[in-house]
């Protein structure tokens, strides 16, 4: 994994850094294949995806799949959220029905109804930490967390002036129970590989 953690030296006619320009300049670099490229409080992070990490990601995206046509469903996209310069590629981003792309030919964060995130080792305290405020800041209804390293999962719901109200952490095996989420469904965990 590589972190950048000096600013770019690009700036718009105001001066400002903007996350269109990092992806810009991240589009330059040569980013190896099968790394992911997110951008968290203004600095880059670059991961390698793992058998692991998308044996899960694919379990998750297939049970959704059950019940949503594949438009709607979507993994490694960017979604620029609120606070400074955060576009995350989200593991799984669960886009509302009609949603569209903005003029600049992104989602848009008040489309997002569920995200979750599989955790990597070098990148898990985004997930934890800035990227679960961003989520919450932005009212994403449904959070989700799976860590293959403690076996276990957490559900963050019912966002509220920028923090998650309903949290909930149990194993992996146990049911995740969103039927009474705007996602409407239970996932289950039984097959999720550990690292």
């Amino acid at each position: 994994m590589t972190v950048l953690h000096d600013r770019i030296e690009m700036a718009d006619s105001s001066g400002e850094l903007t996350l269109d320009m990092m992806f810009e300049w991240v589009e330059t670099m040569p980013v190896p294949e099968g790394y992911k490229v997110e951008i968290v409080g203004g600095n880059i992070f670059m991961a390698p995806q793992r058998d692991t990490h998308w044996d899960i990601i694919l379990d998750i995206v297939e049970q959704l799949r059950s019940k949503y046509p594949r438009k709607r469903v979507k993994s490694d996209v960017r979604v620029d959220y609120p606070g400074h310069l955060n576009g995350f590629a989200s593991d799984i981003t669960l886009m509302a029905e009609g949603a569209a792309k903005s003029d600049k030919g992104l989602w848009r964060y008040q489309d997002v109804e569920f995200v979750a995130e599989v955790i990597s080792r070098k990148t898990g305290a985004n997930d934890y930490g800035p990227k679960k405020d961003a989520y919450a800041a932005a009212g994403v209804p449904v959070y989700l967390i799976v860590d293959p390293y403690t076996g276990r999962w957490h559900l963050h719901t019912k966002p509220k002036d920028g923090e998650y109200r309903g949290e909930l952490s149990l194993d992996f095996g146990d049911e995740i129970d969103l039927t009474g989420t705007v996602v409407g469904l239970a996932l289950e965990t039984g097959e999720f590989p550990r690292d």
